[in-house]
């Protein structure tokens, strides 16, 4: 993990917020199956986090939710950014003996694995490559889709067992599903300042601050015209994006402005929403 791409003069994602059905269910398996530790709960809402201090993820159960709606916009997966490969070594066979079905890749920049919560919403715990060894081409970033060498991941262990997520373990970025690449690049690039680091077949974009490989993914997966996901169905409530300073948020929600999508003080929080209907908090 290299730090300068979660950090000023980076904007990057910090929360991630999930409306669950049953709080009990996704507590437990945020803290025994992915290793997070609540922070602060009550009856309906728990805050996850991997250092005991940073929020990471929030869970909720409204008082009426129903399950996650199939083929609308909204969340692909939010992705844990692991410090080092041992780590995700020991998440590897972590996950593994517990029977957890996974999906895995090697993306060039970077290994990833991919599993579910209880209730559908996707999840990536990834490492990085080392950022001097990514592929840059007139902009953009060479990733793939390969194979995962998990043989040579676990060759990793000498004997390390996994103890919860490591504590440097940070939101490494999110992926969304959108209802137009056009209106959803108009609304990230041009209105909030982010470059696209890659552009695959039209069906999905990559978004990065300050050099990353990416901080957001945008694709079209669920189909064109994907209509926004219902607040009555578990699924992504809203996230929030980090700016470097109140200058940056005031900038970029002026260019919003400007675009003619809005913003409003919410809780003493500006939030505004993609033109998907997914909530962002501009912090």
């Amino acid at each position: 993990m290299e730090p300068a791409f979660f950090q000023s003069p980076s904007t990057y994602v910090g929360t991630v917020e999930l409306k669950v059905q049953e709080l009990k269910r996704s507590i437990q398996f945020y803290t025994d199956v992915i290793g997070l530790r609540v922070i602060e709960q009550t009856e309906h809402k728990a805050i996850l986090s991997a250092d005991g201090t940073r929020a990471l993820l929030t869970i909720e159960q409204p008082s009426f939710i129903q399950p996650k709606g199939k083929s609308t916009a909204g969340l692909y997966h939010f992705a844990l950014l692991l410090p080092d490969r041992l780590s995700l070594a020991k998440v590897h066979k972590h996950l593994a003996d517990r029977g957890i079905r996974l999906g895995a890749a090697d993306h060039l920049v970077s290994e990833a694995l991919y599993l579910n919560d209880p209730d559908g919403n996707g999840i990536e715990i990834y490492r990085d490559r080392p950022s001097k060894t990514w592929t840059w081409h007139n902009g953009k970033v060479a990733m793939t889709v390969d194979p995962l060498d998990s043989t040579d991941i676990l060759a990793e262990l000498n004997g390390d067992h996994w103890e919860g997520l490591p504590e440097d373990t940070i939101m490494g970025h999110i992926h969304l599903h959108v209802h137009d690449l056009d209106q959803a690049r108009h609304f990230y690039c041009d209105g909030l300042g982010f470059e696209i680091t890659s552009d695959q077949l039209n069906q999905a974009l990559f978004l990065s601050s300050n050099g990353y490989h990416h901080h957001l993914g945008l694709n079209t997966w669920q189909g064109t015209d994907a209509p926004p996901a219902s607040d009555q169905n578990a699924g992504l409530k809203q996230y929030t994006l980090l700016f470097p300073n109140q200058a940056k948020r005031e900038q970029a929600a002026q260019r919003l402005k400007q675009l003619g999508y809005g913003s409003e003080m919410v809780d003493e929080q500006l939030v505004t929403s993609d033109p998907s209907g997914n909530r962002v908090i501009l912090a």
